[in-house]
């Protein structure tokens, strides 16, 4: 039975928040469509299809042919680009010591497959983290609704408004903020105005700002 105690906790989008990976997954994706006679670029994968359930993406944009093959083809070419190793965005092992050594719940929150999110942690050094690891796909509804987040907060026993949330995309971002956690929106694809207009409260540039010290400290009552 969960503790009545709620606790506070650190939520982590994957897919370009804790690691780069948009360009790999927008090669992807131009190369698919350009396979079906379609030219698209990396500006129409950060409009169309950033941080979206391939499924979805898949059905819109070819309704004739297996969403669910043709994203399970995608991912595995990722799997493939991404190989074993990759960096992970600065300062984020950092962070995540201190929030482990200050008794924060942390966890993973992505639209990404389980396989795709275990290969990513595995190659950026990551892999036994986090708490939990809440997949879109194995929730009700994946971003850009709540749910995994809500997921990860009933996992975690956590407060929502002692919750801060990572995210990089539109999706990502109005999934975090209707979940009620605080949301920071990352800098690695989209501008801090694109963050902001799908609902961030603050923006960074990577996991070493500042401003993510006073704000540790207030979620862990180190400062009022």
């Amino acid at each position: 039975m969960p503790s009545p105690v709620q606790t506070a906790a650190l939520l982590f989008d994957l897919d370009g928040t804790l690691l780069h990976s948009d360009p790999l997954h927008a090669q992807i994706f131009i190369d698919l469509f350009a396979a079906r006679g379609v030219a698209i670029d990396t500006a129409y994968y950060l409009r169309h299809m950033h941080g979206r359930l391939n499924e979805d993406i898949f059905t819109e944009f070819f309704p004739d042919e297996d969403a669910a093959q043709l994203s399970w083809d995608k991912e595995a070419a990722f799997r493939d680009k991404l190989g074993g190793k990759a960096p992970a965005t600065a300062g984020a092992e950092t962070l995540l010591a201190r929030a482990r050594a200050e008794g924060l719940g942390l966890a993973v929150v992505t639209n990404a497959p389980r396989v795709n999110a275990e290969a990513m942690l595995a190659a950026i050094g990551l892999a036994d983290a986090f708490d939990a690891i809440i997949i879109g796909d194995e929730c009700d509804r994946g971003k850009p609704h709540p749910d995994p987040y809500l997921a990860a907060m009933a996992q975690l026993n956590a407060d929502p408004a002692r919750c801060i949330a990572f995210e990089d995309s539109p999706s990502g971002v109005r999934a975090a903020a209707a979940s009620g956690a605080y949301t920071v929106g990352l800098e690695s694809s989209l501008d801090a105005d694109s963050l902001r207009a799908a609902g961030a409260d603050m923006t960074i540039t990577d996991f070493t700002a500042p401003a993510l010290g006073p704000m540790l400290d207030r979620l862990t009552g180190a400062r009022p």
